[in-house]
């Protein structure tokens, strides 16, 4: 359904609640997948979760924050798994604060991680995408990108500046066969919001429910897929009706 058999992706962030989802669904596609963390632990903990896959999937440990690194991410990953042809932008960070009181470290740390790393990131698979001349790209952005948020200036920024990153992209490569998109997910049930009071924000969700991750992760296979073929420079809201743009 999706034609990801046999294909070839990064994903980063593979050890948060939708990056894991992710990754297991892609997996399940018959996908070959390098999954990127910054926590050993954690990626042991998912490395033994997703054992049954062994032979094709690998492991990378990065600090997106270190542009070198991020690099290397990706050479890495094009050696072990003998090509790249779907990049998944999912990681991401918060460092909070009212503008007025955030620091310049605040956020810089959120841009150079959210933003700067992803620009790292494509600038490196797209150079191996064009010698394919095939490639799709698929950023995990946030609704809070769409509508800002009250104390998240760097996070608003970031998440903002993928959907102007994914239609540079989409411009400058599309005739090289490489397709751009982001996502944009609302309200989504993950280890962040488990214990929260969601009920003022599930009254603003026209369906009544927080999301959950697998539908993430569907929408991100469909929008890495064959199904998407005709499909780049775009940002799929997956919010509940939250926001409707």
């Amino acid at each position: 359904m999706f034609g990801l058999t046999g294909k070839k992706v990064v994903i980063t962030g593979a050890t948060g609640g939708i990056g894991g989802e992710i990754a297991k669904f892609f997996l399940q596609q018959g996908a070959i997948c390098t999954l990127s963390g910054t926590s050993e632990a954690k990626l042991e903990a998912l490395k033994s979760a997703l054992s049954e896959y062994s032979g094709k999937v690998f492991f990378n440990k990065c600090n997106l924050g270190d542009k070198t690194e991020c690099e290397k991410l990706i050479a890495d990953a094009n050696a072990q798994m003998q090509g790249l042809d779907i990049l998944i932008c999912n990681a991401g960070i918060t460092k909070d604060g009212l503008l007025v009181r955030m620091s310049g470290e605040q956020w810089d740390d959120v841009i150079n991680v959210n933003l700067t790393a992803n620009f790292v990131l494509s600038k490196a698979a797209v150079k191996i995408m064009m010698k394919q001349k095939h490639g799709s790209i698929v950023y995990i952005s946030s609704i809070i990108g769409l509508t800002g948020n009250a104390g998240q200036a760097n996070y608003a920024a970031s998440k903002a500046g993928l959907g102007g990153l994914a239609r540079s992209v989409a411009l400058e490569y599309g005739s090289k066969g490489i397709r751009a998109n982001v996502i944009a997910p609302g309200f989504i049930k993950t280890e962040m919001t488990e214990g929260l009071d969601n009920s003022k924000m599930l009254e603003k969700i026209p369906l009544g429910r927080q999301g959950d991750a697998i539908e993430i992760a569907k929408a991100t296979a469909f929008l890495a897929g064959e199904a998407a073929s005709y499909i780049s420079g775009e940002t799929l809201s997956i919010n509940g009706g939250m926001y409707m743009s």
